[in-house]
């Protein structure tokens, strides 16, 4: 079902207006150069967060998360379509299933590890799970969960349920990009999957693993095809692939991980990337641009906080924390 343009007029337009509050470069500046890591947290006041300068890590991380869960409850009661939320709740649904079924595993309790940002709320996501009722999960998440506890079950590699549950996790996104019939949310679920099968690519390739090991770890729906990643072969044939692309920097600096090169700043400009794919909503006024944008903004900034909060109250110096900072949407 197409997206209604014109039902995301107020809500693209409250977020406009928000944008300026979000973290940018020079205010994360500020929280790296400030002398303490109280200093620092109360910088991000200005943000609409809580006040985090006496929290310690495991505090945070609860902030957080209770942070990004308002956000969302938020933009899916003002939104005109739930499907656009849904997109950026998916992947805590998909960490939710990895945290449950590894849990079994081990037979720990996991409860700390759960998220709130998903679709299903942690308590019914346990019970379901714990009870077997599939149907309370969507088709593609139950199907993904069943089939990822009876491999781990099987074979005791949990690496193998997590490429089972990923790759139904990147099935669910392109649908609902599929559902919403909007070009940029297909364009950012393909620049996803691109980044993470890029990021598989090099990953094999530096793990010495060979063609067999590849294909079953790409996705598809790229913009990018599996099977010319896998025919592709070597490190530089794999780059050339992304050439003129967003993807094209990360793909080089890939091919100089791949030789013994730094695999930070090749994660880090597959970040950049994306970023930089986000920013071209910054060119339409009002639509579910601005929405997708701004949810992917608030996930960007949160992965930022933790960084600089967790890294100052351990006494990592900022330039430390400065070269792993991805780019701000803001």
């Amino acid at each position: 079902m197409a997206i209604n343009k014109e039902a995301y007029l107020f809500l693209s337009a409250m977020l406009r207006a928000r944008e300026p509050k979000l973290l940018n470069r020079d205010r994360a500046e500020r929280m790296l150069d400030a002398p303490s890591f109280e200093e620092s947290a109360k910088l991000l006041t200005d943000c609409g967060y809580e006040d985090m300068s006496a929290f310690r890590a495991s505090e945070i991380d609860a902030a957080l998360a209770k942070h990004r869960a308002l956000i969302f409850a938020e933009l899916e009661r003002l939104s005109a379509d739930r499907g656009i939320v849904d997109v950026f709740k998916l992947k805590y649904d998909y960490h939710n299933a990895k945290t449950v079924i590894k849990a079994e595993a081990m037979n720990t309790d996991a409860a700390h590890l759960m998220s709130a940002s998903g679709r299903l709320a942690p308590d019914a996501f346990v019970a379901a799970y714990n009870e077997e009722h599939w149907n309370a999960f969507p088709e593609t998440l139950a199907r993904a969960i069943v089939e990822a506890k009876d491999t781990l079950a099987h074979t005791a590699n949990p690496q193998l349920a997590d490429f089972i549950l990923d790759k139904a996790y990147f099935e669910e996104l392109g649908e609902a990009a599929e559902k919403a019939d909007s070009s940029f949310l297909r364009g950012y679920v393909r620049i996803l999957i691109d980044s993470a099968n890029l990021k598989s690519a090099v990953r094999t390739l530096r793990m010495g693993k060979d063609v067999d090991f590849m294909s079953s770890v790409l996705i598809p729906g790229g913009n990018v095809g599996v099977g010319r990643i896998v025919t592709a072969g070597d490190k530089d044939s794999i780059a050339a692939l992304f050439a003129h692309s967003e993807l094209e920097k990360a793909a080089a600096l890939g091919a100089e991980a791949v030789g013994g090169g730094t695999m930070t700043a090749f994660e880090l400009a597959l970040d950049n990337a994306v970023t930089a794919y986000l920013n071209g909503a910054k060119l339409v006024s009002y639509g579910e641009e601005a929405v997708i944008a701004y949810m992917a903004a608030v996930e960007g900034e949160i992965t930022a906080v933790r960084m600089i909060l967790t890294a100052k109250l351990a006494g990592i110096s900022p330039d430390v924390i400065r070269e792993r900072l991805r780019d701000l949407y803001a």
